[in-house]
């Protein structure tokens, strides 16, 4: 890849290609959870932009330009009263369509209010998540995805820091080769006392543990199919003469995929730009068995992160706990049993934006290469002042649905009926999914 092709993919500011391309889209602001009840204000910093995110006391949210258009001041330190965020220098008040309610400094009669517009975008809540459009015109309308239309009860979100561009780390999870290695555990683990935590569970349809799979088969012959929203990714590793263990994983063109965390649940998840060179994952786990457990799911991740901020304990600073004696007998990496961590080390260890110009791509990094054509394709479209793809109205939202999403032990000869099937059974016995059924 050329030096200028890795500037086009990466940054994601206002005023570049692929930042143009990333405003088409609803993007993660904040988790709810970041919006306590007490002061729902909190300032972010998205796309490059520096924003501040609030919720009125009739419950609207707002997103506003951190910078009051008076004089300067930062929004974040404002006060919530009187229908909208208020500046702590002169008092003036902006509602969340950045509207500015008044000047109260200014003589009595005075019109300055009218003719004042804050920057400010639109903002929705789905399942735990406050999503933000920043680009033009009327936003897309939300796909039907899982996470978004399952009930609340039945999902849990979450965020994590990660310190590079927003590309490598996406790219990772859209790379089925390297779970052979990077989260190769020696021992199997049991699903007892793992809840929520990627290949813990055993596959399904079987008893064949997710580790041991990962690694016993490191060679695994891996399939793309482009889709309406993406592509799908189907990864095979053959078990034996009759059967293939098969996991079937997606891109959600932009910035999104979504995978298998065990025979009842799914995790889709977005890598947004914090700017060039930070990004936080926002993810919903969506279950199609029983409600979540978000007490033991969030008890997991604050054992993992820390907040305010959603930094992870490990970290580069402390060489992400690697120990060499554990490297020897009981993990790949040494870094500890946490997956989010090993992928941390990897993409945070590719430098803050990764050099691709001195890559080597092999036949496991397809779906890397087809995704980045297709990021290209969703540039081009929008410097040529095309719709670019998954910028939706309502009726293709509703059509969008899923995607299928699983892992599991299936005959040789029939694996691509097999996971079709799989769904159709989880989505028939789930206590949500048979209410939107997949056509």
């Amino acid at each position: 890849m050329i030096a200028q092709r890795n500037e086009l993919i990466t940054r994601t500011g206002p005023a570049t290609p692929a930042g143009k391309l990333m405003r088409f889209y609803w993007q993660p602001a904040a988790l709810v959870e970041e919006l306590p009840a007490e002061r729902p204000v909190k300032a972010i910093q998205l796309l490059g932009e520096k924003l501040v995110l609030f919720r009125d006391e009739s419950g609207r949210y707002g997103l506003v330009d951190r910078a009051c258009p008076h004089r300067g001041a930062d929004l974040a330190f404002g006060r919530l009263e009187d229908g909208g965020l208020r500046c702590s220098f002169h008092g003036w008040l902006f509602d969340v369509g950045g509207n500015c309610l008044e000047t109260p400094a200014e003589p009595e009669g005075s019109t300055l209010h009218t003719k004042i517009r804050h920057k400010s975008y639109p903002v929705r809540e789905r399942n735990g998540i406050v999503f933000a459009y920043m680009g033009p015109g009327e936003p897309p309308a939300f796909p039907h995805f899982d996470c978004f239309i399952a009930p609340e009860a039945y999902t849990f979100a979450f965020k994590g820091h990660v310190a590079c561009n927003w590309l490598q780390a996406l790219e990772v999870g859209i790379d089925p080769a390297h779970a052979s290695f990077l989260h190769r555990f020696f021992e199997d683990h049991s699903p007892a006392g793992n809840y929520g935590i990627q290949f813990r569970s055993t596959t399904a349809d079987s008893a064949v543990a997710m580790t041991r799979i990962m690694r016993e088969h490191p060679r695994p012959h891996i399939d793309t199919q482009r889709t309406d929203y993406g592509f799908r990714l189907i990864t095979l590793r053959a078990v034996d003469d009759s059967r293939t263990h098969i996991r079937v994983t997606n891109l959600l063109f932009p910035n999104a995929f979504v995978v298998p965390l065990s025979p009842e649940m799914t995790v889709t998840q977005w890598q947004v730009p914090i700017d060039d060179v930070n990004n936080y994952w926002y993810a919903i786990f969506t279950s199609f068995g029983a409600p979540v457990d978000k007490q033991a799911m969030r008890r997991h991740r604050l054992e993992l992160y820390t907040l305010p901020e959603y930094k992870p304990r490990l970290n580069a600073a402390n060489d992400y706990g690697f120990n060499a004696a554990e490297q020897k007998q009981r993990t790949y990496t040494g870094m500890g049993d946490d997956i989010n961590v090993h992928d941390q080390w990897a993409v945070e260890s590719q430098g803050p934006i990764q050099d691709r110009t001195q890559e080597h791509l092999g036949a496991s990094d397809k779906a890397i290469a087809v995704y980045r054509r297709i990021l290209i394709e969703g540039i081009e479209d929008v410097a040529a002042g095309k719709r670019p793809l998954m910028v939706l109205d309502e009726a293709a939202a509703r059509r969008i649905r899923g995607p299928i999403t699983l892992d599991g032990i299936a005959p040789c000869d029939g694996f691509e009926a097999y996971w079709r099937e799989f769904d159709t059974r989880r989505r028939r016995d789930s206590a949500w999914a048979a209410a939107h059924p997949l056509e």
